[in-house]
């Protein structure tokens, strides 16, 4: 299911590599391959096959299937925060700040859940944890043009609410984790529980009663 606010930071898909590009080729490959079938249908010996060239080329630039998995991870989590990054520019600014600080959290939850649902492939991708441990998110893993990644960008909601008075600050430790893991949980549930095909527009309604929960609960 295609939905608007669809990200735009991923690399348009390319049949063919130019000379002295093929590690880009490749992770446009490992992109489109993400995009279609999640983190396990990223194969280094697939992405080679769709960049024209033979498997030993791509080991100049991904020593390993694991190597160009992470590449394309990053790729997706860009994605997802640029997503985000375009729901926060078009909220209105001269709101009071208290609720500039709540419409960015709700945009931020709604971004989330939009692109879980735009790209069900990139969003399983942006999320999966390696075989070598490193799951974890963190300035320059990820990141869309503020140099952030989407769990930055919650946290820097949540700061705002502490800072407009929403908030108590006593209650702000670690309340990113509460925030991401129900939305990321309602994710889930459409794109792979029993919520996938519900009707779209309840699926709208039904997020949107989770991030008010979400934003009150905090």
């Amino acid at each position: 299911m295609k939905l608007n606010n669809v990200p735009e930071s991923l690399p348009p898909a390319r049949s063919t590599y130019r000379h002295g590009d093929l590690r880009r080729a490749l992770l446009d490959a490992g992109v489109e391959l993400a995009r279609d079938g999640g983190p396990d249908a990223v194969v280094l010996r697939e992405a080679t096959r769709r960049a024209g060239v033979v498997p030993n080329a791509a080991y100049r630039h991904f020593g390993s299937r694991q190597e160009l998995l992470l590449a394309v991870r990053e790729a997706a989590l860009a994605a997802a925060a640029g997503a985000m990054e375009k729901e926060l520019a078009v909220l209105p600014c001269d709101q009071p700040p208290a609720d500039f600080a709540r419409a960015q959290v709700r945009a931020i939850g709604t971004a989330y859940l939009r692109f879980a649902q735009a790209e069900p492939g990139l969003f399983r991708t942006a999320f999966v944890i390696s075989d070598e441990g490193r799951g974890e998110l963190g300035p320059g893993k990820g990141g869309a043009s503020s140099g952030l990644d989407p769990f930055e960008l919650l946290g820097k909601a949540i700061d705002r609410l502490v800072d407009a008075g929403v908030l108590d600050a006593a209650r702000r430790p670690d309340a990113e984790y509460l925030a991401w893991s129900a939305v990321h949980g309602l994710a889930l549930l459409i794109i792979d529980g029993p919520l996938r095909g519900t009707d779209a527009a309840a699926i709208h309604s039904l997020g949107q009663r989770l991030i008010d929960m979400v934003e009150r609960g905090l």
